[in-house]
């Protein structure tokens, strides 16, 4: 995902229903919320431009085509985490399990109210938000660690990892006085105000699989 795309979220709507896609349409515009409807997955995969932001809401049954638990489950072996909606008229129990233990946001059955509706979309929405902020601090903090040089890196990497200076010196092959001064420029580089923020950052980079292990 390019999190420094300019791209405003969208609430896209997947469903057979040209009467209800047209009604839910009106009603999220009115609350201000860009929207884009489809009739069927096929359409909406061929329209809709990657990464997606925002959030989907997607009829289970959609004739003719992928079902929207298909349509959810190869977004996802698509890594694309889009926030899913499921609305059905014929859900059940065993499907709403079946939908909310692969990742969807949230099963609402049809009708569904318009304050139920409009709530659950506001959380969806802002926990894409949060993911996106979460995608540009990752790709600012590789851009950061991109600076270090090598030397710089094996310090860093030992440093968060709670190794002292004498055995960082040791295993890099210089004195604690040059890991020290590593140790400064990493910090300064890196933009940390202290050790547990710089900790925070390798965090994070491990869970973007952007740092290199040891």
């Amino acid at each position: 995902m390019n999190a420094n795309q300019e791209t405003a979220p969208v609430v896209y709507l997947v469903d057979d229903d040209e009467s209800l896609r047209t009604a839910l349409s009106r009603l999220l515009r009115a609350a201000g919320h860009e929207t884009r409807s489809y009739g069927s997955a096929a359409e909406f995969l061929l329209a809709s431009k990657r990464p997606l932001r925002g959030c989907l809401l997607l009829d289970v049954r959609i004739p003719g085509g992928p079902s929207g638990l298909e349509l959810h489950r190869g977004l996802r072996d698509q890594d694309e985490m889009l926030p899913v909606i499921f609305l059905t008229g014929h859900g059940d129990i065993p499907m709403s399990v079946q939908a909310i233990k692969a990742g969807a946001f949230d099963f609402l059955p049809k009708p569904v109210q318009r304050e139920t509706l409009l709530a659950v979309v506001t959380a969806a929405l802002a926990q894409d938000e949060e993911r996106w902020h979460a995608a540009e601090r990752r790709a600012e903090l590789g851009r950061r660690l991109a600076t270090l040089t090598p030397c710089e890196h094996a310090v860093f990497l030992r440093v968060v990892s709670g190794q002292p200076n004498k055995q960082i010196g040791a295993e890099v092959g210089c004195s604690e006085r040059t890991v020290k001064a590593h140790r400064s420029r990493v910090m300064q580089k890196m933009r940390a105000g202290s050790l547990a923020e710089l900790v925070h950052m390798a965090d994070d980079l491990e869970a973007a699989a952007v740092a290199v292990a040891l």
